[in-house]
């Protein structure tokens, strides 16, 4: 009996480059609309995200995002010193070279929520002035015990999941 031939497996095909332009955009639309930033910031962070390599120059970064080296200037500034980006420098090489780490990420949130968390010493502290009972006090009250959750809410460990493997919803 003949054995059934299966079409070899199709590798996935590499998005081409108007699919990637399309979606740094949505990247730079997103964190203008979520967090205040420039477009030219969201394009740079959507291309460190899904660029290969992963480290790029400005140059190269300029070109895939169609924009001057001189306008990514303030921006990469804002992304390195905020830690979301890293810079880079290759032995023997003069360029700099940009990426986004892997834990980049969880890194720069668990920052933020570190300092956000440290106001409630300062909340603490307004308690006291004001009497903690007071009307005036419960404003304060209420950020003291929302920094106190949030401290404890972010304090555990994050468990990592496997490289390349999708999330899923399931339980």
């Amino acid at each position: 009996m003949p054995v059934a031939k299966t079409p070899a497996t199709k590798r996935p095909r590499r998005a081409d480059q108007e699919q990637i332009k399309n979606w740094v955009e949505r990247v730079a639309a997103a964190f203008a609309q979520h967090f205040g930033l420039p477009p030219i910031t969201g394009r740079i962070l959507g291309w460190l995200l899904i660029c290969d390599p992963p480290e790029q120059s400005a140059g190269e970064i300029a070109d895939a995002i169609g924009a001057s080296r001189a306008s990514l200037t303030t921006s990469m500034r804002l992304l390195t010193v905020g830690n979301l980006v890293r810079r880079r420098h290759r032995p023997g090489e003069r360029t700099t070279f940009f990426r986004i780490d892997d834990d980049a990420w969880e890194k720069v949130i668990r920052q933020r929520i570190a300092a956000m968390a440290s106001l409630r010493e300062i909340t603490e502290d307004a308690m006291v002035l004001v009497g903690p009972d007071s009307e005036r006090a419960s404003r304060v009250r209420a950020a003291h015990d929302f920094f106190g959750w949030l401290a404890e809410v972010f304090a555990a460990p994050r468990v990592a999941r496997k490289a390349g493997r999708p999330r899923t919803n399931a339980a």
